[in-house]
């Protein structure tokens, strides 16, 4: 006889506001540290594969920024939300297919993983269509790992370039996630160094393991999941 799969637990919104505290106080501590202002990192609550009820528990403890990796998730929790929650932002961070371009542009406030000429391409097609321009992070695969999206790191220049001058693109800022096990610290200065030489003001580093070296570096966001939500549902 097969045996049911245990059900999924519901969303604690006691342990999801307690989380909230904890980082944000984590933030503001490495902020002090690096002599820089809380105000000027912003937490992007990664509520991937976690359901709406979850969000909204978020939302309800003052967090508003979240990201998501999947198009087609962000698109089924994120629109019931958003009339009672209008400072809500949501980031898609993950690797993003050309064919989901256009549905990006639908859902999303701001877009980190623009990494190539195609999807830069498809994106600016699906941004005349729609009308709606949501923000553009350049992702640099600063580590060169073949199984992480990122535009090499001796091809970001010229690509930006082409974002800006070919496909007409604004691009805000530069995103990147150091390899896993290594010291993050040369990825975050070299990635902050491109945001500056390019004129770029926004520097998306740093996840729940690394973040305060982020912020210590310059990061203007950072990404946190689990810290907040718990560990992620396991699929059924």
């Amino acid at each position: 006889m097969t045996e049911s799969p245990t059900p999924t637990p519901p969303p604690d919104p006691g342990a999801i506001a307690a989380g909230l505290l904890r980082i944000k106080a984590r933030i503001a501590a490495a902020c002090e540290r690096a002599g820089r202002d809380p105000a000027a990192v912003t937490l992007v609550a990664v509520s991937k594969t976690h359901p709406a009820e979850a969000v909204r528990a978020a939302l309800e403890a003052g967090q508003a920024v979240f990201g998501e990796n999947r198009v087609q998730e962000a698109a089924a929790k994120f629109p019931a939300l958003r009339p009672g929650h209008p400072a809500l932002r949501l980031h898609i961070i993950g690797g993003l297919q050309t064919n989901k371009a256009r549905d990006a542009v639908r859902v999303a406030d701001t877009i980190e993983s623009l990494d190539r000429p195609k999807l830069a391409a498809a994106l600016a097609e699906a941004i005349a269509r729609e009308g709606r321009a949501p923000g553009l992070l350049v992702q640099v695969n600063t580590g060169a790992e073949p199984q992480k999206s990122g535009i090499a790191r001796n091809e970001a220049t010229a690509f930006l370039r082409a974002c800006r001058e070919e496909h007409g693109l604004t691009v805000s800022g530069a995103m990147c996630i150091p390899p896993e096990g290594e010291d993050p610290t040369p990825h975050f200065r070299w990635l902050a160094d491109f945001a500056r030489d390019q004129g770029l003001g926004i520097l998306s580093m740093g996840m729940s393991g690394d973040f305060e070296a982020a912020i210590a570096h310059g990061a203007t966001q950072v990404r946190v999941g689990s810290a907040i939500f718990g560990a992620r549902p396991s699929p059924a």
